[in-house]
């Protein structure tokens, strides 16, 4: 089994679809956001997007968390908005395989304003599509509409891992 890779931009429904696919397929679940240094979370709680350099440390620790339980498998919820930033967690987890929730930004935009408990604000979203970068053909994954059922997304992510 891959580490799996469950990604896309803020309030796509990385977690929520992350922890159901790691329940079917009975191996850990990691949450990207646990992995955040506490001044990640601190600046975008400010309404300040991260830069590529911010995001280095973040991304070497859930890439390391990937290897970890390379034997395994395992979920994870990572962003992962460009193809650097996916290099960077095959660079720990090369046979990792990418599920990209995909979505129109008005629809991210209402889940995000609907979060209350989140530190990430709705002002962000622009620069999260901004920086978005979709899977390329030589990278390993599936993109998937994140308007379907969570039932429907884990269902079709668990037959890409298969496939």
């Amino acid at each position: 089994m891959p580490p799996v890779v469950v990604m896309g931009v803020t309030g796509s429904g990385k977690t929520t679809v992350g922890v159901a696919l790691a329940e079917r397929l009975g191996v850990p679940f990691g949450d990207a956001d646990d992995f955040h240094p506490r001044v990640n979370v601190d600046k975008m709680s400010a309404g300040e997007p991260l830069d590529d350099d911010d995001r280095q440390p973040w991304l070497r620790a859930i890439g390391e968390w990937l290897a970890e339980h390379s034997d395994t498998g395992a979920v994870v919820t990572c962003s992962a908005l460009k193809r650097a930033y996916r290099d960077t967690l095959r660079d720990n987890a090369p046979s990792a395989l990418f599920v990209h929730l995909h979505g129109d930004q008005e629809t991210v935009r209402r889940r995000v304003a609907d979060r209350s408990e989140h530190f990430m604000p709705e002002s962000l979203v622009d620069s999260q599509f901004a920086a978005l970068e979709p899977l390329r053909a030589d990278e390993r994954g599936v993109v998937l509409e994140l308007d379907a059922s969570v039932a429907d997304l884990v269902t079709a992510a668990a037959r890409s891992i298969v496939d």
